[in-house]
């Protein structure tokens, strides 16, 4: 059954006009890299079950810092969340960080979103020493517990957008330039809900 979800058409729609396509690169040696829907998982059910299953996966995924504090996706609800999965060897996902980077200053002082840098090699002194070498403000973790396919199917850089509700918005896989105005106006939509 397929499920035309409105904020996700608008959001992807923006991202399709906005994107520079990369190719995205294999994670790990599970080299899957077709993208599953959410809501395939729910065939048969109704939206509203489908949400509801969304948000119970959602509550088990968890990230730890560099200082150890660990973050629970379901802790983060009332926020939009901007999650990039990637890794310090992936090109790519180099080439993308600064647009991050911008994306997240033009909303630094917004406590709307939040931003969880994932580096999914679980190196977080490597990748904090080049987020600091570069001179960038993100924020890095590290998975501190099994990430679901619906997040993350084997290939980076992935970045997964949570509404308010905790519920996925968008899904996206290879690199992008996140610093267009087009993808501004569209976090800024999800925070405004």
């Amino acid at each position: 059954m397929m499920i035309i979800n409105f904020k996700k058409t608008m959001w992807t729609g923006l991202l399709a006009i906005a994107a520079l396509g990369f190719a995205a690169c294999n994670n790990n040696a599970n080299k899957e890299t077709e993208q599953q829907d959410s809501t395939e998982a729910a065939t048969g059910s109704s939206t509203a079950e489908a949400n509801d299953a969304q948000a119970a996966a959602t509550a088990g995924i968890s990230f730890k810092d560099e200082q150890g504090n660990t973050v629970v996706l379901s802790s983060l609800a009332g926020k939009v969340v901007f999650i990039n999965f990637w890794a310090t060897w992936c090109p790519p996902c180099i080439h993308e960080m600064p647009s991050i980077n911008d994306l997240r200053k033009s909303f630094k002082d917004n406590d709307q979103i939040v931003f969880l840098m994932v580096d999914v090699d679980g190196e977080i002194e490597q990748s904090s020493a080049f987020m600091k070498d570069n001179k960038y403000d993100l924020p890095v973790f590290i998975p501190n517990s099994n990430i679901p396919s619906d997040y993350l199917a084997g290939a980076i850089p992935t970045t997964v957008i949570l509404d308010k509700k905790g519920q996925m918005a968008d899904r996206m896989e290879g690199g992008r330039d996140y610093s267009t105005p087009e993808i501004k106006k569209g976090l800024q939509a999800l925070i405004d809900q």
